[in-house]
């Protein structure tokens, strides 16, 4: 089995297109897309492609984002968005999940009867944003939720420090592994009745694998946040949107939700190593195509001059041990987005 050390960094993404068949199990072991870390901290790294589901291996650690393993992202199934593709892994064959990142309540991230199975299963430190801790502990699952601009340690989660929540500005300052939860761009609700009672938030996670970022649901605001994210350090892998941002013929973006263009724009100003595009081709949510999201988003890097490996979409099964944070250039501007629709 394909293993990477403690410096590198491993992915999976937990959705596979529609027009993909699910992946013989087995295999996927075999080749080492699917394991366990060891004692030692070294850990498996493969990738796929999909929503916001990912898991990052790292340090040793495994962390898992906005999980999502129900067929509907409704709170009344079989009403509302249907999962167009099934999860690239099945659920009991992820590893025992240690961290998961909860960016907002919203049912195509916040999914309780998945994160009920993942606390019964592993009893994850859940980190998220505040409010949502009321929704999660009115279920059983216990969590830590911070404001913006707030950070816990791994050690504090652990119940190995005495003070939970702690006020960190750089690594030097934060030996242990770090959550920093960070500014976005969107909103919340899970009843109509309760808008923005619940923060939204990003995340950066530092380890001693480098600092990951997982950008969560955003649209693009004022971008400040992106420069907010940056002050933690390098970043070697960012996990960003690109999809449901079209709600009308031509539109490149909405308020909640940044397109290709738009998210090739954060990569470029967050200085990332390398990228994810996340947040398509799983729940149907507007009304562009299940694969324009990815097809916009490789014409928008050739447009900024950004090699389009360093922020594919990938497929479940390629093994993706991120490169190492170096300086590398950034690309031109951001395109026009005539441009880009043209070439659509």
């Amino acid at each position: 089995m394909q293993r990477y050390n403690s410096r590198d960094v491993g992915i999976i993404l937990t959705d596979v297109e529609p027009s993909q068949p699910i992946y013989d199990y087995e295999e996927l072991r075999r080749i080492g897309v699917i394991g366990e870390k060891d004692d030692e901290g070294e850990t498996p790294g493969a990738s796929g492609s999909g929503f916001p589901s990912v898991l990052v291996q790292a340090a040793g650690l495994n962390i898992l984002t906005d999980p999502i393993w129900s067929d509907y992202a409704s709170p009344f199934p079989p009403l509302g968005p249907k999962r167009v593709a099934q999860p690239g892994i099945r659920f009991d064959d992820l590893p025992k999940i240690d961290l998961v990142l909860l960016s907002h309540n919203h049912y195509d991230h916040m999914d309780l009867p998945t994160l009920k199975r993942l606390w019964a299963r592993d009893r994850p430190k859940i980190v998220t944003s505040l409010g949502n801790d009321t929704i999660l502990k009115a279920n059983g699952i216990p969590a830590t939720a911070l404001d913006w601009g707030q950070s816990v340690s791994g050690a504090a989660l652990n119940g190995l420090a005495p003070q939970a929540v702690i006020q960190c500005g750089s690594y030097e300052h934060c030996p242990d592994y770090q959550v920093h939860v960070t500014r976005n761009h969107h909103w919340s609700s899970r009843w109509g009745t309760d808008r923005n009672r619940a923060l939204w938030s990003s995340f950066i996670i530092e380890t001693r694998a480098g600092n990951i970022f997982f950008a969560g649901d955003t649209g693009a605001g004022d971008m400040g946040w992106t420069v907010q994210a940056r002050r933690f350090g390098p970043i070697r892998l960012a996990l960003i949107p690109i999809g449901a941002f079209r709600f009308w013929k031509g539109q490149m973006q909405s308020d909640a939700h940044i397109g290709p263009v738009q998210a090739v724009e954060v990569f470029r100003r967050l200085g990332a190593s390398t990228a994810i595009p996340i947040h398509w081709g799983t729940f149907r949510l507007s009304y562009e195509q299940w694969n324009t999201p990815p097809r916009m988003l490789e014409l928008a890097l050739r447009c900024a001059g950004i090699e389009r490996k360093r922020f594919a979409p990938l497929r479940i099964g390629q093994s993706l041990p991120v490169p190492v944070v170096s300086p590398v250039p950034v690309g031109r501007k951001q395109c026009d987005e005539r441009a880009i629709r043209a070439l659509e």
